[in-house]
């Protein structure tokens, strides 16, 4: 009896420190230029992150569905055991909730103080690239031409010269891919990649507004309809992060291992090429007077040295 208490302590201890894993992942994807990735591999649980995201694979998730019919339960226990459910569940429910709490501060703070919040963004990307540029190789023209591709691909679609394919549903869907796919990769934000495609603000008031009408139709002064349009909003991030995490995140692996070198610098320059990418939400609401430009560079400076100092806490970023 004695043991079985303390494996259920144990047990549960463990999903706590998971699920706090979750809410430290889950605060740096939240914000441009932290990296889950990279709070992944602080804390020591980055290869147990890919092996669990390489194991979700369409097989497994179908023979869990099918382990309703009793002679097929041993294989459904055995791909749940695979999947590392155990794990992946509490750090999912960890990282949620960050990104619930994050979400309603960067949506008051995006009506309020506009510029302080996207002026500390603008300051966070650009000292990220640094800190990863710093600890890549230059040591080819390939090496210069991968670079210089993701830096213009990222500045092009910043300033809406490319334009991302569909909108509305499909761009939801296409941003949860991209988004979760960035969560395995050391150095890149889902944040990041949603302010790029220009829907960041978009989706995290979206989640507010969900979050809201589900607290106000508990408390019973809501209404389902209420809660409708921005669900329908945050379902189709969900599930285009599930198809992402199945198909994007797979492709980004593959061009790892096959050349690490050129994917990485590829990366990083789509980190540079988004520097200026939150200073168009400035723009829609101020106009760049001399005292909206000197207060977007304080805070700038501001998101930088906060950046740098989490890279001298944690030793220095790796990419790798």
């Amino acid at each position: 009896m004695g043991y079985n208490l303390a494996q259920w302590t144990a047990d549960r201890l463990e999903m706590v420190r998971i699920y706090g894993y979750g809410l430290c992942m889950g605060t740096a994807d939240a914000l441009p230029g932290v990296s889950g990735g990279t709070v992944a591999l602080l804390l020591g649980f980055y290869g147990r992150l890919i092996a669990a995201i390489t194991a979700l694979t369409p097989g497994r998730v179908g023979a869990v569905f099918r382990g309703y019919d009793p002679d097929r339960r041993d294989g459904a226990r055995e791909a749940l055991l695979e999947m590392d459910l155990g794990f992946l569940l509490p750090l999912g429910v960890g990282m949620v909730t960050a990104v619930a709490l994050i979400a309603g501060t960067v949506t008051a703070l995006a009506e309020s103080h506009p510029v302080a919040l996207y002026g500390f963004f603008t300051g966070l990307i650009a000292a990220s690239a640094i800190v990863l540029f710093r600890s890549l190789e230059f040591s080819s023209r390939e090496h210069l031409l991968a670079a210089g591709t993701g830096t213009a691909l990222a500045l092009l679609v910043a300033s809406n010269v490319i334009q991302l394919p569909g909108s509305g549903p499909g761009l939801i869907l296409l941003s949860g891919a991209l988004a979760i796919s960035a969560m395995i990769l050391p150095g890149v934000s889902g944040a990041l990649i949603l302010i790029l495609i220009g829907q960041y603000r978009f989706l995290s008031a979206e989640l507010t507004a969900f979050l809201e009408a589900l607290r106000r139709l508990v408390s019973g002064g809501g209404t389902i309809d209420a809660a409708l349009e921005p669900g329908t909003t945050v379902v189709l991030f969900v599930v285009g992060g599930f198809v992402g995490l199945l198909t994007i995140a797979r492709v980004v692996r593959r061009a790892l291992k096959r050349r690490r070198d050129l994917t990485l610098l590829f990366l990083v320059g789509l980190i540079a090429g988004s520097t200026p990418a939150p200073l168009y939400n400035i723009a829609e609401s101020h106009v760049w007077t001399a005292d909206v430009i000197g207060l977007t560079a304080a805070w700038a400076v501001v998101g930088a040295v906060v950046l740098f100092a989490l890279d001298l806490l944690a030793g220095g970023f790796d990419p790798e």
